[in-house]
C-alpha cells in the first residue's frame, strides 16, 4: 500500500501513547476504530474512497496499555476513557464515528459515560453482550474467543505460507482480495525466529477480549444522544447472544440497517459498500 497522504503518528494522553494512522483532508473528522485483534490499516479502502471529503483518524488499539488476560485484560471502561482523551489531545471535536465489534462497543461507552461529544456514530457489529455476562469471574480459556485467540498461531516461515494458511480458515475466505493483502502486510511483523508473527500477539488479543467482560455499557447508551446507525451482517456468527435490535432501541436515536452477504466482518468483506454506507449516513 502505498499513499502519500496517510501517515502512521503517535499522540500522548498522558502515562502512554496512541499510534495512529491520519489521513489529511479539509472536511470533517472521521475517527474510525477497528475490531478485536486487527488494525487500523485495515480502514485504507474505505478511507480511501472518503478522504477528499473528510479527515481522517484512525488509531491503534492492541498494546498501548500493559496488562494480563489472566487479570481482566484490558478493561473496555478505561479504553473509551483513553478514546475520549485521544480527541482532546489531538483538538478533535464532535467528529464523526466508525466503530467495528470492539471499536463500536468503545465508541459507544465513550459517549455515553465520557460524555464524548460526537456528530453521528456508525457502529458495525458492536460487541454488546447479554448483561448476565458482565463483571463475572471467568478464566481466558473458558472465554469463547479469548480461550481461541491466546492459542492462536502465531509463527509463519515466510509470506506465502502466512498467506496460504489463513486462506484455509473461515475468517478469510471472504475478504475482499485487498483487504487479506493489507492484513498480512501490516498485521505481521518480523519474528526474532527469522519468519512471520502476528503484530498484535495471541496473548494482546486476548487481553482485549477479557476486558470486553469487565463493564456493562447498557445502562449508559441512552445516554448516546447523537443519531446512531448500527449494520449487522446478515450470515454474522454472533447473532445467537448479541441483539443488535435491542442496542437500536436502547439509543435515543438509533437505526438499524441489515447488510446482505456478509458475516460480522462486515469492513473486510465489502469495504466498498461500508464506505458508501458511511457516506449516505453521515450525509443526509
Amino acid at each position: 500500500m502505498r499513499d502519500n497522504e496517510m501517515a502512521l503518528k503517535a499522540v500522548h494522553i498522558g502515562e502512554t501513547s496512541i499510534p495512529y494512522l491520519s489521513y489529511a483532508g479539509n472536511g470533517p473528522t472521521i475517527v474510525f476504530l477497528h475490531a478485536t485483534g486487527f488494525l487500523p490499516w485495515l480502514w485504507h479502502p474505505i478511507a480511501r474512497q472518503l478522504k477528499g471529503s473528510y479527515r481522517i483518524i484512525a488509531p491503534y488499539y492492541c498494546d498501548h496499555r500493559t496488562t494480563d488476560p489472566e487479570k481482566g485484560g484490558f478493561n473496555w471502561l478505561l479504553l473509551a476513557q483513553d478514546l475520549k482523551n485521544f480527541c482532546e489531545c489531538l483538538n478533535i471535536t464532535s467528529p464523526y464515528m466508525v466503530g467495528h465489534s470492539m471499536g463500536g462497543a468503545i465508541m459507544s461507552i465513550a459517549c455515553g459515560r465520557f460524555g464524548l461529544n460526537v456528530k453521528k456514530l456508525l457502529l458495525i457489529e458492536p460487541i454488546f453482550l447479554p448483561r448476565e455476562l458482565y463483571n463475572i469471574q471467568m478464566r481466558v480459556e473458558d472465554h469463547p474467543l479469548a480461550g481461541k485467540s491466546i492459542h492462536r498461531r502465531n509463527f509463519w516461515k515466510d509470506t506465502n505460507e502466512a498467506k496460504t494458511y489463513l486462506k484455509s480458515k473461515q475468517l478469510f475466505q471472504a475478504w475482499d482480495d485487498e483487504m487479506f493483502d493489507l492484513y498480512v502486510e501490516y498485521g505481521m511483523m518480523p519474528s526474532v525466529d527469522g519468519g512471520l508473527e502476528l503484530a498484535c500477539h495471541p496473548r494482546k488479543e486476548a487481553s482485549l477480549f477479557m476486558g470486553s467482560m469487565g463493564y456493562d455499557p447498557w445502562p449508559v447508551l441512552p445516554e448516546v444522544k447523537c443519531p446512531v446507525l448500527v449494520l449487522e451482517g446478515e450470515h454474522t456468527e454472533n447473532k445467537g447472544f448479541i441483539n443488535q435490535k435491542k442496542a437500536v432501541r436502547a439509543f435515543p436515536d438509533g437505526k438499524y440497517r441489515l447488510v446482505k452477504d456478509v458475516g460480522h466482518l462486515i469492513p473486510m468483506e465489502k469495504p466498498k459498500e461500508t464506505a458508501l454506507i458511511i457516506r449516505e449516513f453521515f450525509e443526509e
